[in-house]
């Protein structure tokens, strides 16, 4: 199992915002960037408007929990930042929907190793 850091500094969202490659899906929005580790960085977004602090750490913990387990499937050597969509609506999302999702924006942005 490859280990990843979390990102929790303001000036690297801000760096992965404007300078990332962007992957849009339908409840999620994912940014990547190299970086020069040979581990992966991960940081996950959700603003207020998405929904009171319960929701927004549900959602958080199905990403994370996601991320783990698909982890040893994706290209080491990364920033990747998962933000979630104001519009979507995260109450109503679960856990095989956030995969399904998170799957195909890592495809999309070619850091999947499997081929399908």
């Amino acid at each position: 199992m490859k280990k990843t850091i979390m990102i929790k500094r303001r000036y690297e969202f801000k760096i992965l915002f404007s300078k990332g490659k962007v992957a849009y899906g339908r409840n999620v929005t994912m940014y990547v960037l190299k970086n020069k580790l040979s581990v992966n960085k991960l940081g996950i977004a959700v603003g207020k408007k998405s929904g009171k602090a319960v929701d927004r750490n549900r959602i958080k913990r199905l990403i994370r929990e996601n991320y783990r387990l698909t982890e040893d499937k994706i290209k080491c050597g990364y920033n990747i930042l998962i933000s979630v969509n104001k519009k979507a609506e995260i109450k109503n999302v679960d856990f095989y929907d956030i995969k399904k999702e998170v799957e195909k924006l890592f495809k999309k942005s070619e850091l999947w190793l499997e081929k399908t």
